[in-house]
């Protein structure tokens, strides 16, 4: 498709804003959990908590215990298919995305596995004892432990962790229903019992396209640090499908988005007055190489703190971050309390009504 053109002006803010639509947290949403996880592509997902409430975002009307039972049901999965990192995802797309991925992966956390003395005949011991584990049914991180423990492989300093990575980066096990606030780990097969196949390059093609289409306007180097793919092999993947998506261009680099998304800068972006509590990790921060466009630099700091890893929960209005919240800790009690970066004059009395909705909007969600 031809660069969108006729723009009077592109800012961050409509970036900001054109990204809330695509990953639909302005407009009608998504109709249910499973359809926002598939419509997102992959939801970063380390933090359970937080996860739960980035998917209620974009289901309008949904609880916590809706997205706990799709994970129950399986209907979507949390594994780690790009970057080592936890996202949540459609189940039957989990296996060809680790088919382009994992070896990369474990390529890359070599250094590391010899640290711990993790060879490959430990990796066999510890997947046979799993797999032997999980034959009846969904066991504990614990039991799995226990499990690599009697097979002669030592889960101290980091090396269980990093033996359960394995085995699930390998298509083994997957983490299944949850236990609380834990995740219980199953087989693989036996929890996702239907997978997509897809070659290397189809399956890039296809995933830089679901990427702009959930996530842009975003760039190349956007979604290569993203998903972990080779810049090269993401540009042979654009080059592909650059026909089915639409081109912006700011400050002389080229932004990708789908042409529904382009369309609304027709008759103008919606929520410039749209006020938004998201949680911590989301992906209309976490999405990006580069958060500069929603997250002014002077204020990185106030969401990462000391660059610890930790993302706080965001306040976002007009399309950009500007401010945290706090909420009641494990989603206990009613305070849910804005941070704005303005620390002088605050939330403005119209953003603070907003707000207000939006922590009434997630307290209900939580149940509370």
């Amino acid at each position: 498709m031809a660069a969108v053109t006729g723009i009077r002006r592109l800012t961050p803010g409509i970036i900001g804003r054109l990204r809330l639509a695509a990953q639909g947290l302005l407009g009608a949403g998504f109709e249910s959990v499973p359809q926002a996880v598939r419509g997102m592509t992959a939801m970063q997902a380390q933090d359970l908590q937080a996860v739960l409430w980035a998917v209620g975002q974009r289901v309008p009307g949904s609880r916590a215990t809706d997205v706990r039972g799709a994970l129950d049901r399986a209907e979507i999965v949390r594994s780690w298919p790009m970057r080592g990192t936890l996202h949540v995802l459609a189940p039957e797309d989990l296996k060809w995305m680790l088919a382009i991925t994992s070896e990369r992966l474990i390529q890359g956390l070599a250094r590391r596995h010899r640290e711990l003395e993790i060879t490959d005949t430990d990796v066999d011991a510890a997947a046979g004892s799993a797999l032997r584990l999980v034959s009846a049914g969904a066991a504990s991180r614990a039991e799995l432990f226990e499990a690599f423990e009697r097979a002669g492989q030592s889960t101290a300093g980091q090396r269980g962790i990093h033996l359960l990575g394995i085995l699930c980066q390998r298509g083994l096990l997957v983490q299944g229903p949850l236990a609380g606030n834990q995740q219980l780990v199953v087989a693989f097969g036996d929890w996702i019992t239907e997978s997509r196949a897809l070659d290397r390059s189809d399956g890039i093609a296809e995933w830089l396209l679901r990427y702009v289409r959930s996530h842009g306007p975003a760039t190349e180097r956007d979604f290569a640090w993203w998903a972990g793919i080779p810049l090269t092999e993401t540009r042979a993947a654009l080059a592909r499908v650059s026909d089915q998506l639409a081109e912006l261009e700011f400050e002389g680099t080229s932004y990708w988005l789908s042409p529904e998304t382009a369309a609304l800068l027709d008759d103008g972006v919606p929520g410039q007055r749209t006020v938004l509590a998201l949680p911590g990790f989301d992906e209309f921060l976490l999405g990006y190489a580069d958060r500069s466009l929603v997250l002014p630099p002077e204020h990185a700091d106030k969401i990462v703190p000391g660059g610890n890893g930790v993302f706080k929960k965001t306040i976002v209005a007009g399309g950009g971050v500007i401010g945290t919240w706090v909420g009641p800790p494990g989603g206990r009690g009613t305070g849910v309390v804005p941070e704005p970066f303005d620390g002088v004059n605050g939330l403005r009395p119209a953003a603070q009504k907003s707000f207000g909705l939006q922590a009434a909007k997630y307290r209900r969600f939580l149940g509370a």
